[in-house]
């Protein structure tokens, strides 16, 4: 199945207005579970840290994280790194138009990150799991981290990955993948703990997410909506129905995730400190 396109073409759609655009963000921050385990890392981060902040997004796709953070804290300096072009622009436009001038984007690939200590906090959301060369990240994060800065990442685990299998595999039903963007599977704790320490990274601390209720909400909430626009674009028209019977039970499943430790789940968070 592709999900990117689907992506894509919603972002055009909520791309028309301002008022669109922050729509869709409200819709993915309540609709994503990934997002509210972020954004809970986030407020537990800042209220440790006080005062001006260097943000470094890697990965910004649509902005919907960097909107979230220059909303909450004008005097933080933000920058959102991405490989896609029309994104970074994209991007850019929203953010002067609605005078967010603490956020700026800039097309970057993560295996060739410039600078050394210039970062406190670097973000990357389901970014590691289309990139190759994993490692050389983690390690261009480490470096651009000023010590005692932290790495924030979210990514699809070894046990399931949200039905996010390779796209030369199929799944053990015999069914293709539901994400075939990705080059990986997913990551398994000890995996990503080795790969960070490698990278030089002192402290490490990674949690299952998508436990059984985040399972049940990404149903809900993301796979069959998308499945059923990979059908025909054209039944965009029937997701409000959809979501006006199914939304209050993925919200009640996506606050039970994130309040609960899991001893497994289809996700990790993970943090890392240089």
């Amino acid at each position: 199945m592709q999900y990117d396109p689907i992506k894509r073409k919603l972002g055009v759609y909520f791309n028309k207005t301002p008022f669109l655009r922050k729509t869709f963000y409200r819709l993915l921050d309540l609709l994503l579970l990934r997002s509210w385990h972020v954004r809970k890392a986030l407020r537990q981060w800042e209220g440790k840290h006080k005062g001006p902040q260097n943000i470094l997004d890697a990965g910004s796709g649509f902005g919907q994280y960097d909107f979230y953070m220059a909303r909450r804290h004008p005097q933080w300096k933000i920058k959102g790194v991405d490989v896609k072009t029309e994104q970074i622009t994209d991007c850019n436009n929203f953010f002067t138009t609605i005078g967010l001038a603490n956020a700026r984007f800039e097309e970057a690939d993560l295996t060739r990150l410039d600078g050394e200590n210039s970062y406190d906090l670097v973000l990357c959301v389901d970014v590691m799991e289309h990139i190759e060369a994993d490692e050389d990240v983690l390690a261009n994060f480490n470096k651009v981290l000023k010590k005692g800065g932290m790495l924030l990442i979210s990514t699809p685990s070894d046990q399931g990955g949200s039905d996010a299998h390779h796209h030369e595999h199929d799944n053990h039903d015999g069914v293709h993948s539901f994400i075939d963007e990705h080059v990986r599977d997913g990551y398994g704790v000890n995996e990503m703990t080795d790969k960070m320490k490698r990278a030089g990274f002192s402290r490490i601390e990674i949690s299952y997410q998508y436990g059984t209720p985040g399972k049940i909400a990404w149903k809900l909430s993301m796979k069959y909506p998308i499945l059923i626009l990979n059908t025909s674009f054209a039944f965009v028209i029937l997701l409000p129905f959809y979501y006006l019977l199914t939304f209050p039970f993925a919200l009640l499943l996506n606050l039970a995730d994130v309040k609960s430790k899991h001893k497994t789940g289809t996700g990790i968070i993970a943090k890392a400190w240089k």
